[in-house]
């Protein structure tokens, strides 16, 4: 079989790496082994989307189509908006098509009574989705820590100071994240070239269709730059571009932004 394949719901994977029972794929979210009767173990996907095989790390990912809704999944990486608290719970919101979801006030790296954050309506965090429940109604809970390490990893999960946060279609956050390239994205590998004599930048990709982007630039060239990241996304996204356009777009995006390439001048 071709790829990428289109898969939906309720379909048998193709399984293109050469895996065995000892060293089965790795899976990504979405894609399930439903029997464990018979070998080799059939995959079934649970999603509509483009099947992303990836040999050098015999993984096996999903990856959504552009304009789909956000739907938490466990594991998921998202950038949340605090709306209110509780005494023990922060409240936010992961997009305007989900339930609200819970973060416990002391699931952030050293939290205590004492040291935890003291975040307000409107802030942002980088957390993970740590359950999602079962059923109509299921609570869906939040933390910014590795539940085995106690650590904010990976990706430095917690509140989000600074910068600036964009909205995108969780088909590009899905792309930007996928592993080894295979989201055909190379936008932000050219933006950090071309932006290094500036500082460079620092990004959170949140699944959920956000994007947050600062800079270490100071002042009028700092937002120039964060701007510039956020509208090179907004554009690869919007006309769904390839790898050629992406570089011709952040040129051109730089350029009319008045932003240098490595110190020289335009």
């Amino acid at each position: 079989m071709s790829f990428p394949s289109i898969l939906l719901p309720g379909d048998t994977v193709p399984n293109p790496l050469q895996s065995s029972n000892s060293n089965p794929p790795k899976l990504g979210s979405n894609l399930h082994i439903l029997s464990e009767a018979t070998s080799p173990k059939p995959i079934t996907s649970t999603q509509t989307g483009l099947l992303l095989p990836d040999h050098k790390r015999n993984s096996l990912a999903i990856l959504p189509f552009p304009h789909r809704r956000y739907i938490p999944q466990a594991n998921d990486l998202v950038i949340a908006q605090v709306q209110r608290s509780s005494a023990d719970y922060f409240y936010c919101t992961l997009s305007p098509h989900t339930p609200h979801v819970s973060l416990a006030q002391l699931a952030f790296e050293g939290a205590t009574r004492k040291t935890r954050p003291q975040l307000k309506n409107g802030e942002l965090v980088y957390a993970r989705v740590l359950s999602v429940g079962v059923g109509p109604g299921a609570e869906i809970e939040l933390t910014c820590v590795n539940p085995a390490t106690g650590k904010a990893e990976p990706g430095g999960l917690g509140p989000l100071t600074g910068g600036m946060v964009f909205d995108v279609s969780v088909g590009l956050t899905g792309r930007l994240m996928s592993s080894g390239g295979s989201g055909g994205v190379v936008v932000l590998e050219e933006l950090g070239k071309k932006l290094e004599s500036q500082g460079g930048f620092e990004i959170a990709v949140g699944k959920n269709g956000r994007v947050w982007v600062d800079s270490s630039a100071g002042g009028a060239e700092g937002i120039k730059v964060v701007a510039a990241v956020g509208r090179c996304l907004k554009e690869v996204d919007e006309r769904c571009m390839e790898g050629a356009e992406q570089k011709k777009v952040v040129s051109r995006v730089l350029r009319e932004m008045g932003l240098s390439i490595l110190g020289m001048p335009w």
